[in-house]
C-alpha cells in the first residue's frame, strides 16, 4: 500500500495544518496513499518528532476509526506500528502513526527486483512472527503483500513492522469467544496478486489464508515475478478469475521450480491446513532459519540494501580518498 516514511529537512511549524494541540500535518509532503487515503508527514510537538498522519474522507463508516481501535488493541507487539491518537475535521479524519522506513515493495524495486535467498529468508521469519502476534489477538490480517511490510528507522532499521489494518478481521467471535464459523460466497478481499487460492473461491478467510498470503510474498521476491502478474482482461472480475485459473495451474512445484524446497513446502502446508486449524509458527520460522544456516550463511540480520548502502558508503570514501591524494601529490608537485 503505503511506505510511511521520507526524507526531512527544515520544515517550519508554519507550513503545517495543526491537529489539536500536539500535532502537525503538512499536507505538502505526502509519503504515499492506498485504497482508503493518503499518507502525509507531520510532526508530534510534545515529543519534537515526526509521525506518519493517514487521512481519509470522512464516510458513513470510518476505515481509520476501526484501524484505530484494532492498533490500540493489539499496540504492545513488536513490529506493531505505535498510534498516537485519531482526530474528526469537518470533511476529513486523520491518523496518527509512527513513522516507519521503507516499504518492501520499495526496496524491492531499489534492489532491482532482486532479494537474495538470506534476506527473504529473514524476512519470512519476521513476517510469521508479526502475522503470529496478530493472529494471537484474534485477528487476521487479510491483505499480506509487500507494500504493507516496513522496515524500522534508526535504531529500528531491521525490525520489520507490518501496516494497515483497515482489511483486517477478528476471527475469534467476541461473544462466544470461538473460531468464526465456515462460509463460502464471499467476496474477494485483499489484494488479489498475494490472496490465497480458497479466497479466490469465495471462502471465509482465517489464520492459513495469511500464511498462504507469506506464501506468494516471499515466492515473488525470489522469482522476482509471479505468473499471474499483468493478465489482461475487460475487468475486475474476469481479472481475479485469471488469477485463480493460474494460481490452480500453478501448482506448489511447478510456481517454485528451480526455488529451494522451503518455498514450495510453505505453500503446500498453508493449504493443506484446515478452515480453524492454527498454523505452527514456530516451525515454519525454524524452516527458513536452517536454510540460511545450510548455506553457510549467518543470520546476522543485514538485509541485501544493508549491504548495497554500506558498499555505497565505502566506494564513496574510497573516491574522496583518492581525491585527496591526487590533490596533495599535486600541491607537492607544485
Amino acid at each position: 500500500m503505503q511506505s510511511y516514511s521520507t526524507t526531512t529537512s527544515s520544515i517550519k511549524e508554519k507550513d503545517g495544518y495543526k491537529l489539536g494541540n500536539d500535532f502537525i500535518i503538512y499536507l505538502d509532503k505526502q509519503l504515499g496513499k492506498g485504497g482508503f487515503g493518503q499518507i502525509y508527514l507531520g510532526r508530534n510537538l510534545r515529543e519534537n518528532t515526526y509521525v506518519a498522519v493517514k487521512v481519509e474522507e470522512k464516510l458513513t463508516r470510518s476505515r481509520l476509526n476501526y484501524e484505530y481501535s484494532i492498533l490500540k488493541d493489539i499496540s504492545e507487539g513488536e513490529g506493531i506500528p505505535k498510534v498516537y491518537k485519531i482526530y474528526g475535521g469537518n470533511k476529513h479524519n486523520y491518523l496518527i502513526m509512527q513513522l516507519l522506513g521503507k516499504s518492501l515493495d520499495k526496496l524491492f524495486v531499489d534492489m532491482k527486483k532482486h532479494f537474495s535467498i538470506k534476506t527473504i529468508c529473514m524476512l519470512a521469519y519476521q513476517m510469521v512472527q508479526r502475522v503470529e502476534y496478530v493472529h494471537s489477538r484474534g485477528y487476521i490480517h487479510r491483505d499480506i503483500k509487500p507494500g504493507n511490510f516496513l522496515m524500522g528507522k534508526n535504531l529500528e532499521s531491521k525490525k520489520l513492522y507490518i501496516i494497515d489494518f483497515g482489511l483486517s478481521k477478528k476471527y475469534i467471535d467476541k461473544n462466544t469467544g470461538k473460531h468464526i464459523i465456515y462460509k463460502e460466497g464471499k467476496g474477494l478481499t485483499g489484494t488479489a496478486r498475494y490472496v490465497s487460492y480458497n479466497t479466490h473461491l469465495g471462502i471465509e478467510q482465517s489464520r492459513r489464508d495469511d500464511i498462504e498470503g507469506i506464501a506468494y510474498n516471499l515466492i515473488f521476491f525470489a522469482l522476482g515475478k509471479l505468473p499471474w502478474q499483468g493478465v489482461k482482461t475487460k475487468n475486475k472480475k474476469e481479472k481475479h478469475k485469471k488469477i485463480m485459473e493460474l494460481k490452480y495451474e500453478y501448482n506448489p512445484d511447478k510456481l517454485c521450480e528451480g526455488l529451494p524446497e522451503e518455498f514450495p513446502t510453505l505453500l503446500k502446508y498453508a493449504r493443506k491446513l484446515d478452515f480453524e486449524e492454527k498454523p505452527d509458527y514456530k516451525n515454519i520460522k525454524i524452516m527458513f532459519k536452517q536454510l540460511i544456516l545450510s548455506n553457510k550463511q549467518q543470520i546476522d540480520w543485514k538485509f541485501d540494501w544493508d549491504v548495497r548502502d554500506k558498499d555505497k558508503y565505502i566506494d564513496n570514501t574510497t573516491k574522496e580518498s583518492d581525491a585527496d591524494n591526487k590533490n596533495n601529490m599535486n600541491n607537492k608537485n607544485k
